[in-house]
C-alpha cells in the first residue's frame, strides 16, 4: 500500500484541485469544450478532462507541476 510521506510539499495545491474537478463536473454537464476559445468540440475523455483542467489551473496560477514532456505513449 502506498502511503502518503508525512514531510514533504504537496505536488498539487488545493486550488489545482477544486479546477481539475470544476473540469471534470463540466464534462459530466456537456459543457466542456476543447481548443481556443472552445471551439474544437465537446469533450467526453476523462483524461483530457483532467488535462484541460491542469492547464486551468496553470494559468491561474496554482501549483502544479511542469508538463511531462512527451507524446501519449
Amino acid at each position: 500500500m502506498a502511503t502518503a510521506k508525512k514531510a514533504g510539499a504537496r505536488r498539487y495545491s488545493k486550488g489545482a484541485s477544486r479546477t481539475v474537478a470544476s473540469a471534470m463536473r463540466r464534462r459530466k454537464r456537456g459543457t466542456l469544450k476543447s481548443g481556443p476559445g472552445g471551439k474544437g468540440g465537446t469533450v467526453r475523455s476523462r483524461k483530457q478532462a483532467i488535462a484541460i483542467g491542469l492547464s486551468e489551473a496553470r494559468k491561474k496560477g496554482a501549483k502544479v507541476p511542469k508538463k511531462a514532456s512527451g507524446g501519449a505513449q
